[in-house]
């Protein structure tokens, strides 16, 4: 429920452009973190982790929001023979699992979101590595808690 809800407070506070690394093992929470940010857009649809079809596309809200999950490359260039780094130029919000698995092809995260399983529940580490990632992260702290109603 806390990951939904960080999800949620997180679809409040994302920009135009911006590409945010979840990172953490498997079952840590990432496709659930996804579903919360989409949940707070307003998409009332099935959210499932993008593992064989390496992107799933959503046009909702106020925004352009790009699924990937990169964890069936075995190596690199894989990111490049499927073509991928196309949709990243513009103005879509990338949310990408496991990126470590395109290596320096990928465009380099504004946020990154580190998930990890901690006693009964789980821990979420956000580190902001540009201004528009310092800017998500402020507007996050400065929405009021329980807020997740998306607007347009």
């Amino acid at each position: 429920m806390a990951t939904l809800a960080l999800g949620a407070a997180l679809s409040q506070a994302l920009a135009s452009g911006l590409v945010i690394y979840l990172e953490g093992d498997l079952g840590s929470g990432k496709t659930t973190l996804v579903r919360g940010v989409l949940r707070g857009l307003g998409y009332a649809g099935n959210v499932k982790s993008p593992t064989f079809t390496l992107v799933e596309l959503y046009a909702i809200s106020r925004l352009n929001l790009h699924h990937f999950d990169f964890y069936r490359f075995s190596q690199p260039e894989e990111y490049l023979d499927a073509g991928l780094d196309e949709y990243f130029q513009g103005g879509a919000v990338c949310l990408v699992e496991w990126p470590d698995k395109a290596g320096d092809y990928l465009a380099p995260a504004d946020l990154r979101i580190a998930l990890a399983v901690a006693d009964n529940g789980r821990r979420a580490d956000l580190v902001a590595h540009t201004t528009a990632g310092r800017a998500c992260l402020s507007r996050l702290r400065s929405s009021p808690p329980g807020s997740s109603a998306a607007t347009s």
